[in-house]
């Protein structure tokens, strides 16, 4: 046992360790964040296809709290059901690496009140991202996507600089307006999304969605303007279906792609792959935020996202569709076993339930990690 584990404490002996964190020693344990995920794809393949290109998406959650002595615990805007409400709770702010074939690693991860805006710290998270992606082998183009949030002018700044791509949406303004009115009708082209079907006429896609191009140049009131494609999506809008002319809703994004059209929009849309992580994070460590400390707090979300890493790492080496699976998935089948540990003569013995069906992939992960390390025989069938 002591190949898997140095020791075994006590809740209230990790509750004290994380008590004693303040916000530098949280900014310590972001670098031991980055730095592990590193040395982690030097070990495992994490990022298959990132020679190719990856994607650092961004993005911020707004987790409740209850009690009156959480340490920057405010009211902030979060949305349940599609409104949005006012809610009291932390707010982390997390960027995340991905690739066409490869599950999302957390790159970054900070802890902010709840009132916090949802771009505040983000230009620093993006540089750092677009750092720890390379230190990790990506590389091809780094593609950062972001919604509304994040099209400002310091994180596309810190994605040139660092010499990534970038695909924002743009907040809704006058300027940005203009440029939407001045998009020509026969420009509209339509996307190919679940439920299109085809023309059997023309063979063009038929869907509710269209999307189109025109060059824009933002941030004009900087020092630093941009000039890059307003790619805009327009859908009908639900609210008036019967109207005698189409009512459309539209969605821009500001990008530098060299994309076609209508896959830049499929690649944007794709940010929303962040709220899988979020989904793992909440159905787990971030299911409740343990201390009235925010110091405290911090260090627990960054654990958090390193024993992400660590499970998603733990999928990649079992193989199969661990790899790309829910992290409740792997914790169910990789980590959550009912075993029985037995000592006879002396030397530790691991009886696995029989007729497991997982046992084979199970069985590859001892291999690949305690059985390279040392030559361990596999754990026994527990007797029927």
């Amino acid at each position: 046992m002591k190949t898997l584990f140095g020791g075994v404490y006590a809740p209230s002996t990790i509750g004290t360790l994380l008590r004693e964190f303040t916000f530098g020693h949280a900014r310590q344990l972001e670098s031991v964040l980055r730095h592990h995920l590193s040395a982690l794809c030097d070990r495992v393949d994490l990022l298959p296809g990132a020679e190719a290109g990856a994607f650092i998406d961004i993005d911020s959650l707004l987790r409740p709290v209850y009690g009156h002595a959480k340490q920057g615990a405010s009211y902030g805007h979060t949305k349940i059901a599609g409104k949005q409400v006012l809610r009291m709770g932390l707010s982390p702010l997390a960027a995340t690496i991905s690739t066409d074939t490869a599950a999302p690693v957390i790159a970054g991860m900070r802890l902010r009140a709840g009132k916090s805006a949802s771009g505040k710290g983000a230009a620093r998270m993006v540089a750092q991202a677009i750092s720890t992606a390379r230190a990790a082998g990506v590389t091809g183009q780094i593609l950062v996507r972001g919604d509304s949030a994040y099209g400002t002018a310091a994180v596309v700044a810190a994605c040139r600089r660092s010499g990534a791509r970038f695909s924002l949406v743009l907040a809704k303004n006058p300027a940005v307006a203009a440029a939407i009115e001045a998009i020509p009708e026969e420009a509209w082209t339509p996307v190919r999304y679940p439920g299109a079907v085809r023309d059997p006429d023309t063979g063009a896609w038929i869907s509710d969605a269209e999307v189109a191009e025109i060059p824009y140049t933002a941030f004009t009131s900087t020092r630093q303007p941009v000039t890059a494609r307003l790619i805009v999506r327009r859908v009908k809008d639900a609210r008036h279906l019967d109207a005698l002319f189409p009512v459309w809703r539209y969605h821009p994004f500001f990008t530098d792609s060299t994309e076609a059209v209508t896959q830049a929009d499929i690649t944007h849309r794709r940010h929303a792959i962040i709220e899988t992580v979020f989904a793992d994070l909440i159905d787990g460590p971030l299911a409740h935020l343990p201390s009235g400390r925010f110091g405290a707090n911090s260090a627990w979300i960054l654990c958090a996202a390193i024993t992400h890493n660590l499970l998603r790492a733990t999928g990649v080496i079992a193989g199969k569709d661990q790899a790309v699976a829910r992290g409740a998935t792997v914790r169910r089948k990789m980590v959550n076993i009912p075993a029985r540990l037995a000592r006879p003569q002396r030397r530790p013995v691991l009886h696995l339930p029989t007729h497991w069906p997982w046992a084979h992939t199970w069985l590859q992960l001892w291999r690949n990690t305690i059985g390279g390390i040392r030559q361990h025989p596999p754990p026994q069938a527990a007797p029927a």
